[in-house]
């Protein structure tokens, strides 16, 4: 997952104009702003799909000529004076406010300010309206208010600007700006009557001039022509404000616009539909470092909730501010909130496109002012999770409820956790890459409900129903639930399904550990045909908890689970419900119905089979996870494909309520082990390219001795998986093969483990000058003996991996290692300060505590002896609100955590 890091970066709280100072966008005090913004799409200017109208109204024109044959002109004006009053309110951006954003850009369509030139009374005069005057004073009271700047953009240009119709209203009809003089003459007029205005007003964040300009310019020279007039009108009254400036082509072409020819300029972007990482911006990152020129990316959107927590991570770690598309559109999971499409109103647009019948003027009259109506916030659908994903989860990687889930209760499973994909939930397909790809992906399958990667279709089941249920489900995703449990005891669990064809299966888990046999979901006949599947003696604890249900087969849509109960015991002897093997095949791992005795648990007669041979159980002890779990360590590793069972013989485990566990034999285990791959023998060498699991890593040719290719592109949390076999245990010296052009880095590896991850060995990538210019890196870190994964994990953007290579130093018998254990506190913490407090240590250490951000620089350093029950203070740190690492060393013991200041 990508982080964002927001070291050095102040949130608009003082009245002051928006300026720029090299590369920054800054306040008056000099203070790096960094714009977080919404685009009022759909407001001033409807686009065809926004209104569900694009096959058959995809400009603003074509719908009000059409709406005008409907319901006459006068309907048509008491649509629009409704819409235009109701689609942005101060409601609207009192609650951008409170949810994170500090800036709004405003999409302009010029005739609510001006008339087109076809209608002026005197040709080559301006006729200027009230109403856009008046709408924007209006806004922009609303800013102010919320302390939050108005960014002004000229959506729909006199004429239009680009041949993509319904960005800019155009007609094909009439002249574009770029084939008629007095087009561009009324837009330059209206630039300079909008600063003339609003010159003095330190919450307008600046003027974009012209939106996604998409048309044959060759060389730039009229649009740079036109920028430069604007740009003069502008200034002949305003020199307060930024201008910004977007390129041909979507905003995405600067031919003929460089260099800046203003002192108060940035160069405004746009971004969709594109893998996220840094070649991706490339371009862009190298424009304003020749220029010394700010960057904004004023619009991007329509896309999932990981797309959205990605793209702005990426922005905000490179010091790029953002507004995002749109606000409000109809039948939305993609926008902050979803307007209501009316009853009717598809009947509309049916007759529209040919293929119904006319209704009635009064009908048709009702339909389109209830819309109106719906456009206000407090009628539509907020779709938290976007906002979630947009704010929250761009800098932390814990999921939260969705909603209040109680035990006992109904959950809908639709409302699992929010955050992001491998935290809330796991599905297969999370975002849509098609610019990048060239190949369109639905990132929810059934468009419906929620933005995430789970796939949601309607429900339509009369017994119990919130109207959406999932689907489209693939073997291995997975949703989690927080839930609060009244009272502990065992409760009975039903689940509400439909499969046309063959029935599902799911898992019920809890801290990766099954707590229910297997549940078959039976074929209903229909995909809305619902019957409910009951599992009983289900165990739960009192308290907060958070439960998994697992996808073990696909086939079935899923609407609901309800917990009934509890009783305060079950009759019933606990029983085996699964069994699985670690992915490294040394460890078995049996979940039990009910929690067990640990002290009971190691006098169990457990006894292993692979292949139907007998293999050694050399340990078996509980899984400190949960008291329903039992490992079982094994003398022979399993590979890939073996068959592995276990048994055991009645003898001593207990439950905690007294009973005697059920004797089971040759109990079938699920072999987790993956297909056969190289597992690398260390000491050695390892290549990059060499992975088992690349997750977001992206390889070139490598130019470095021994050639090959390297790892890079690097993004923060992407890592490299290596299955690897430590010959003896102990410490080895180990040498990393790293390229940085012109940041430093930091670097982690990491032992994967059953259920978590464990980081033993951190380094700083260094700046090499070049991405071939290459410099290895020496460290130290202790290995277990045997097979096992390592990982390679970014923490920081912009570097390269050629090698990795391990050197034997000393055996493990011959290296004392100092095991301690550190809390850090408060965390998440308003202050400049944090405490550590050292527990474990049996005498004296000498110990180092580092501080560094996203990119590996080093924040602060302090070196001190440590007793055991010791507390340290960092303060005085002077760092801005984001995420930091700590890293503490002691005699080669290495320590990582994650640190929140807000």
């Amino acid at each position: 997952l990508l982080l964002t890091f927001l070291s050095f970066f102040q949130i608009a709280n003082s009245q002051s104009f928006l300026s720029t100072e090299g590369q920054n966008i800054v306040d008056e005090d000099g203070n790096n702003i960094l714009l977080r913004g919404m685009g009022l799409g759909g407001w001033m200017l409807q686009e065809g799909y926004m209104m569900l109208s694009g096959d058959v109204a995809n400009t603003q024109h074509t719908y009000k000529e059409k709406m005008t044959e409907l319901i006459g002109q006068n309907g048509m004006e008491a649509f629009y004076d409704a819409w235009l009053k109701n689609h942005c309110t101060k409601r609207d951006i009192d609650s951008l406010k409170a949810w994170g954003f500090n800036s709004v850009r405003l999409p302009m369509h010029y005739n609510l300010y001006t008339l087109p030139i076809q209608d002026e009374p005197v040709a080559g005069q301006n006729t200027w309206l009230d109403r856009g005057f008046a709408m924007t004073d209006s806004l922009l009271a609303w800013c102010e208010a919320n302390e939050m700047y108005l960014i002004l953009d000229l959506h729909a240009a006199p004429g239009g600007q680009g041949y993509d119709e319904a960005i800019s209203d155009y007609d094909p009809d009439l002249p574009s700006l770029w084939e008629s003089a007095e087009n561009r003459s009324k837009t330059v007029a209206l630039w300079g009557r909008l600063a003339e205005r609003y010159a003095d007003e330190p919450w307008i964040g600046g003027y974009d001039l012209l939106n996604e300009v998409n048309w044959n310019l060759p060389g730039g020279a009229l649009l740079k022509s036109l920028y430069v007039d604007i740009t003069n009108e502008i200034r002949a009254v305003d020199n307060n404000h930024i201008i910004f400036i977007e390129g041909n082509w979507f905003a995405n072409d600067f031919t003929g616009l460089t260099p800046p020819w203003d002192d108060n300029m940035v160069y405004s972007f746009h971004k969709y539909w594109s893998i996220n990482d840094d070649a991706s911006i490339q371009w862009v990152l190298d424009m304003r470092n020749q220029y010394n020129v700010p960057l904004w990316m004023g619009e991007a959107g329509e896309n999932s909730n990981t797309w959205f927590r990605d793209a702005i991570a990426l922005f905000e770690g490179h010091n790029i501010g953002w507004a995002w598309w749109p606000m409000k559109k109809l039948e939305s999971i993609s926008g902050a909130y979803s307007i209501t499409a009316p009853p009717g109103y598809q009947t509309i647009l049916n007759y529209w496109g040919g293929n119904g019948t006319a209704p009635s003027v009064t009908a048709a009259t009702n339909t389109f002012m209830q819309l109106a109506e719906n456009a206000k916030s407090e009628n539509c659908t907020y779709n938290k999770s976007v906002i979630d994903a947009m704010i929250r989860q761009v800098s932390s990687d814990e999921s939260k409820p969705y909603d209040q889930h109680e035990v006992p209760g109904l959950i809908f499973l639709t409302d699992y956790d929010l955050g992001g994909n491998g935290v809330a939930y796991y599905d297969v397909v999370d975002a849509n890459y098609h610019l990048s790809t060239g190949e369109f992906t639905a990132w929810n399958d059934g468009w419906n409900y929620r933005n995430d990667g789970v796939d949601i279709g309607p429900n339509y089941d009369v017994i119990q129903s919130n109207d959406a249920s999932i689907g489209w489900t693939e073997i291995g995703e997975w949703m989690n639930y927080t839930v609060d449990v009244a009272e502990t005891g065992y409760y009975e669990m039903r689940i509400r399904t439909t499969a046309q064809g063959g029935g599902g299966g799911l898992r019920l888990q809890k801290n990766g550990v099954n707590i229910a046999p297997k549940i078959f979901l039976p074929s209903t006949g229909s995909w809305q045909t619902w019957q409910t599947t009951t599992t009983e003696d289900i165990y739960l604890e009192a308290g907060t908890q958070t439960l998994r249900l697992f996808i073990e087969n696909a086939g079935s849509n899923l609407s609901f689970m309800q917990f009934v109960g509890p009783n305060a015991t079950s009759d019933l002897p606990p029983y085996i419900i699964a069994g699985q093997t670690n992915v490294v095949g040394t460890r078995i791992q049996m979940d039990f119905q009910k929690p067990l005795d640990v002290s009971t648990v190691a006098s169990g007669n457990f006894t292993a089979k692979i292949n139907n041979s007998p293999v050694t159980v050399t340990n078996v002890y509980p899984n400190p996870a949960s008291p329903q779990s039992v490992f079982l360590d094994i003398a022979t590793t399993v590979e890939f494909g073996d068959d592995v069972r276990v048994s055991y013989a009645s003898s001593g485990v207990m439950s905690t309520d007294g009973q005697a566990l059920d004797a089971f034999f040759d109990y079938p285990v699920k072999n987790n082990l993956p297909e056969p791959a190289f597992y690398h023998p260390i000491p050695g060498q390892i290549e990059a390219e060499d992975f088992s699991v690349n997750n977001g890593f992206e390889f070139e040719n490598c130019t470095d001795i021994g050639g090959g290719l390297n790892a890079g592109y690097t993004d923060v949390g992407d890592y490299l998986d290596y299955l690897v076999d430590v010959d003896v245990a102990g410490l080895y010296q180990i040498e990393y093969r790293l390229a940085a052009e012109s940041l430093t880095g930091s670097l982690s590896l990491q032992k994967v483990l059953t259920n978590s991850v464990q980081t033993i060995n951190n380094i700083v990538v260094p700046i090499t000058g070049g991405w071939q210019n290459w410099e290895t890196v020496t460290s130290e870190v202790f290995l277990s003996e045997g097979l096992q994964t390592i990982r390679l994990r970014a923490n920081s953007i912009q570097y390269n991996i050629n090698w990795i290579n391990f050197d034997f130093l000393s055996s493990d018998d011959e290296v004392t290692k100092t095991n301690f254990e550190v809390n850090l506190f408060p965390n998440p913490s308003t202050a400049d300060a944090f405490t550590l407090n050292f527990k474990g240590l049996e005498t004296a250490k000498e110990a180092t505590i580092t501080v560094v951000n996203s990119v590996g620089q080093t924040l602060a350093v302090n070196d001190l002896k440590i007793h055991n029950n010791d507390f340290f203070e960092m303060a005085n740190l002077n760092l801005s609100p984001g995420i930091y690492f700590v890293n503490i060393e002691i005699e080669g013991a290495v320590k990582v955590l994650k640190w929140v200041k807000i």
